[in-house]
């Protein structure tokens, strides 16, 4: 049973406000790996709790595959799947086809989120999404190795660098071959982008399209952090990186 041609953007824990009266049949697309792994837990405690039924669609891993699959979804005005578990960076590019939750939710029930990830998810004044969880840039290092070789935590990347290469030749001297000093997200698709927009911001490079419309990147700047992070592969970073996604760079 679906309601509308248009699928709402909902996220698992609020699925509740979406949903008619009677007991209906849903699908929901699901992710992969991290937070993705509780969708169908979750799911089906809530079909349990309220009487209906709930079929869960698994979704490729890579998020660029994510996304085309949704938009061909979306497109075809498919009925396929009724609820989404999107990307943050998505609202703008699937608002067309989702319908305004605002003409679902009770009074109030968009209250308490935080107040930057709603705005990111309504676009033209049409709240196509609520936020289930969010992410954030994390940098993880080894303190016992910084430690053994009386380094600090970096605090730039070419700090980083150094500090890796350092402790990555003294480590393969020292029998550990396989030791590379950095991994991150090096594949072809928007783990990548995010990335890059850390390493382009931090050196003063801006984002790569300003809130006009215009493209920024071509910069010095932007030029200079790309430039470091290219000399990474083969370096510090194994040749293998430019195939890492989040789960791989994670090990």
């Amino acid at each position: 049973m679906r309601s509308t041609l248009k699928t709402p953007l909902l996220l698992m824990t609020l699925l509740p406000v979406a949903l008619p009266a009677l007991a209906a049949e849903i699908t929901v697309a699901c992710g992969d790996g991290g937070a993705a792994d509780f969708c169908p837990a979750l799911a089906q405690r809530w079909a349990e709790a309220n009487g209906h039924q709930v079929n869960i669609v698994t979704t490729p891993a890579s998020p660029t595959e994510k996304l085309s699959l949704y938009q061909q979804l979306l497109g075809s005005q498919s009925q396929d799947v009724d609820v989404l578990m999107v990307d943050i960076v998505w609202p703008g590019l699937l608002a067309e086809q989702l319908v305004d939750l605002h003409d679902y939710l009770p009074e109030g029930a968009a209250e308490g989120f935080i107040p930057s990830l709603m705005e990111n998810n309504t676009v033209q004044g049409k709240l196509v999404a609520l936020p289930w969880f969010t992410d954030a840039g994390l940098l993880y290092y080894r303190h016992d190795l910084l430690e053994q070789y009386g380094a600090d935590v970096p605090q730039t990347w070419q700090a980083l660098t150094d500090t890796a290469r350092r402790i990555q030749n003294a480590e393969r001297e020292a029998g550990n071959e396989r030791m590379h000093g950095f991994v991150f997200q090096g594949r072809a698709y928007e783990g990548l982008t995010t990335n890059a927009l850390e390493w382009v911001a931090s050196y003063g490079g801006g984002t790569f399209v300003d809130a006009e419309g215009q493209v920024t990147v071509n910069n010095p700047q932007a030029v200079e952090a790309l430039a470091l992070a290219a000399s990474w592969v083969g370096d510090i970073s194994p040749e293998g990186v430019r195939n890492y996604m989040e789960e791989q760079a994670r090990g």
